[in-house]
């Protein structure tokens, strides 16, 4: 076990600026002997409420779903919002399942489809850089997937300690290995020993290493990562779709084929298709894509901020 294992427990966090957490903590390992329809009706309902009084939140949301979708009329774009909201919410209720919950209890409520895409990718003996996007059911699917296929998750840590060390310990249970998304060197390691690293490149953390390619219409900044890890590590990106079903019922996650002559030498050309594939699984579940993130922060030069 970690150190950062070992220091859950610690006497610092018996400071009082934890003591919210550890509140919300207890509540949390009460909720997950809950039936699952009950913690997904819990987290609507929050959504409902914090819809109201997250303004802050809210008008990301509206912001990035009226630059998106323009040709919704006001009330689809409002309903849109609500069920962003909404799913965003329900992730914290998921967190007790997550943490907590048994692998034969979560495996009534997933289905896998595409086991054999990523067998036939790790038979080649390059790993695999399994991408998908930033969907709410984002760690829930994780979880699920893990049971069946060991893989490395990237991370960007936390900022308050006590739910990082409390994340951290949770995910060394559950994942091959746990790397810092800033990591570049031991992604490419893991890669070219045949593992497979989770990776998300779709929000907008500035920097430079990035270009502006489209995405739902508008010129966005996306990070070229993408390209430089594939050619760095010499394994193929996996593409991966998940999402909450019908009724929020349960999970569904789809491995799709890998791609072919990625990365292509252009990195516009790569950055676009990386967002024309996130595009087409937003389009079937815009509700469940996490649009309280500024995905559009970063503007070409010139171009004013859509966030007022």
């Amino acid at each position: 076990m970690s150190d950062m294992n070992n220091k859950i427990f610690s006497l610092e966090f018996l400071k009082p600026q934890y003591w919210a957490l550890w509140i919300i903590l207890l509540l949390l390992r009460i909720l997950v002997l809950l039936p699952f329809p009950i913690l997904i009706k819990l987290g609507e309902g929050l959504g409902t409420l914090l819809y109201h009084l997250n303004i802050k939140h809210r008008r990301i949301a509206e912001a990035n779903i009226a630059a998106a979708f323009p040709e919704l009329e006001a009330n689809k774009q409002k309903e849109l919002v609500k069920g962003t909201i909404k799913g965003t919410m329900i992730t914290l209720f998921e967190l007790p399942l997550f943490w907590w919950g048994s692998n034969r209890r979560l495996r009534k409520r997933f289905e896998i489809e595409g086991m054999e895409n990523m067998q036939k990718v790790l038979a080649q003996g390059h790993g695999a850089i399994l991408m998908g996007g930033h969907f709410t059911p984002m760690l829930m699917c994780g979880r699920m997937l893990a049971m069946d296929l060991p893989f490395n998750i990237l991370v960007m840590p936390a900022k308050n300690k006590l739910f990082e060390a409390i994340m951290h310990h949770y995910r060394e249970r559950f994942y091959h290995g746990i790397i810092n998304s800033h990591d570049i060197r031991t992604m490419v390691k893991a890669l070219k020993n045949n593992e497979i690293c989770w990776y998300s490149p779709d929000q907008d953390l500035g920097g430079n290493n990035i270009v502006f390619a489209p995405f739902m219409g508008i010129q966005t900044a996306t990070i070229t990562a993408t390209s430089r890890l594939a050619k760095l590590s010499k394994s193929p990106i996996v593409p991966i779709n998940f999402e909450r079903t019908k009724n929020n019922r349960g999970y569904r996650l789809k491995i799709l084929p890998a791609w072919d002559n990625f990365p292509s030498g252009d990195d516009i050309e790569d950055a676009t298709r990386v967002n024309v594939f996130l595009e087409q699984h937003i389009q079937k579940v815009p509700d469940q894509y996490l649009w309280v993130h500024r995905r559009f922060k970063t503007r070409p030069a010139g171009e004013p901020s859509i966030y007022k």
